[in-house]
């Protein structure tokens, strides 16, 4: 590292600082006045935010969660753990929009590679739920990541200006060393994609002193829809941890796979209320894609659901205090694609390289390379050259929108699949099938497109 690169990183530990002084303070009014202060907090994060984008996003949230009851009852909520609230607010905005944000753009200039704004990290395969259709259900389960690993993965990350660690799996809880390498990095912000089946007093405690760590739940609806999943009784320990959380003031969220059979039940009013009044601050929805343990065609929305799922995301978003992330449907916010090292990729808990938590494939091991060498790697620039996938960013993804460009990255790459069955969706049945699945979404994409922005975009799908 130069003088320079030194000086310049004094100067933005002096900003932190300062920053994190004023937020104390800021914190310290919304606590005692929600309806007043949060204004000024809002006023507070698009100052310090380093570029117009994220400002702009800033703005736009101010003005739906400003005098809106039911957001000011959730903001209240979220106030009960204000040790939660300043860790939140300094690791995932002052950290990684702060320092992260220029640091990861120097980097890059400097490089000539993409650093991405987040990890997903599988600490370990081993689960004690075997859900039907899952995801990971293929991988061994004997796999996890030594602890010094782990470190050393998060260590180069905050190097590289990376802030924000998703944790997935297997089941997150169930490495024993997880909240001990959390406690190791409390400058990071961290979540993870968990049954919430292990969250018992003892963990919910850690995570309130902790106060850098969201849970984002599992669930498929209701107790028969989540049990007829994930096994008898699932859904009860999920409410318990939920209220376990709750009573605590961890934030935590809500994971929902989406079905052709639950879509109706996962977005309905009542479940959303639901959700908002056991305390999930966001949601994260995710299509079923037929990968992993037991492939299932039929459970894939049809391009109707998924239309109506554009608009029913956006009700919901002007409607209910309740932060929703859809995947596949929110290209239009991200521009594309995400995956491929652009703003995240996955590292499973065999040390393997992947663009994406549902794209199994792999060229590198994080067990033989840095960070800095596999975000270099032939995979990830196949990946990154073909970003957009499609001009339409209602079809974003390599997988079910755009599978000949998939076809064409691995090949490029000379990439291997990271488990038996992954490569399903290249041949045979399951490929023949998401070819037809993703031109018939592209006819509803376009039309989606033409109401929402005006226009038609370009119906060629990115080789």
């Amino acid at each position: 590292m130069s003088v320079l690169d030194v000086a310049s990183e004094g100067m933005d530990y002096v900003k932190k600082a300062a920053a994190d002084l004023a937020l104390d303070q800021a914190l310290k009014y919304l606590g005692r006045d929600p309806e007043r202060n949060l204004p000024r907090l809002l006023d507070f994060v698009e100052k310090v935010a380093p570029d117009a984008g994220q400002k702009d996003n800033i703005r736009k949230l101010r003005a739906r969660m400003v005098g809106d009851e039911r957001i000011m009852q959730q903001i209240k909520r979220l106030c009960s753990n204000q040790r939660m609230l300043h860790k939140f607010i300094s690791n995932w905005v002052l950290n990684a929009m702060l320092l992260g944000g220029p640091r990861r753009n120097a980097l890059m200039q400097r490089l000539g590679i993409h650093i991405p704004s987040l990890i997903l990290v599988d600490p370990t395969s081993a689960c004690n739920l075997r859900c039907k259709g899952c995801w990971a259900g293929e991988y061994r389960k004997t796999d996890q990541l030594e602890p010094e690993l782990l470190d050393r993965i998060l260590n180069e990350a905050k190097e590289l200006g990376i802030y924000w660690i998703v944790f997935s799996g297997g089941e997150p809880f169930a490495y024993p060393e997880l909240l001990n390498v959390v406690a190791r990095h409390p400058d990071l912000g961290f979540m993870a994609y968990t049954n919430g089946t292990l969250i018992d007093d003892r963990v919910a405690d850690r995570l309130a002193e902790l106060g850098n760590f969201s849970p984002a739940i599992s669930l498929e609806g209701w107790r028969e829809e989540t049990d007829e999943r994930r096994g008898p009784g699932v859904f009860d320990k999920v409410m318990a941890a939920m209220d376990r959380l709750r009573t605590r003031g961890v934030f935590f969220g809500a994971s929902l796979t989406v079905t052709r059979h639950n879509v109706d039940t996962l977005f309905s009013d009542e479940f959303m209320d639901f959700l908002v009044d056991k305390g999930a601050v966001y949601v994260w929805s995710f299509h079923y894609i037929p990968i992993g343990r037991g492939p299932d065609l039929s459970l894939m929305i049809t391009p109707k659901q998924r239309a109506w799922l554009v608009k029913r995301v956006a009700e919901i978003r002007t409607t209910k205090p309740i932060l929703v992330a859809d995947f596949w449907n929110d290209g239009h916010f991200t521009g594309g694609c995400i995956a491929g090292g652009r703003m995240y990729f996955h590292i499973n808990a065999a040390g393997e390289v992947e663009p994406c938590a549902f794209v199994h494939f792999a060229i590198d091991n994080i067990r033989e390379k840095s960070l800095k060498e596999v975000l270099a790697s032939p995979l990830f620039k196949a990946y990154q050259k073909r970003q957009p996938f499609h001009a339409n960013h209602y079809a974003p993804c390599p997988i079910i929108d755009a599978p000949a460009a998939l076809r064409s990255i691995v090949e490029e790459a000379g990439a291997h699949p990271t488990h038996p069955g992954a490569a399903d969706v290249l041949t045979g049945t399951t490929a023949a099938f998401l070819d037809r699945r993703s031109a018939e979404w592209l006819k509803e994409a376009d039309l989606l497109e033409a109401r929402y922005f005006g226009g038609k975009a370009e119906q060629q799908a990115v080789k």
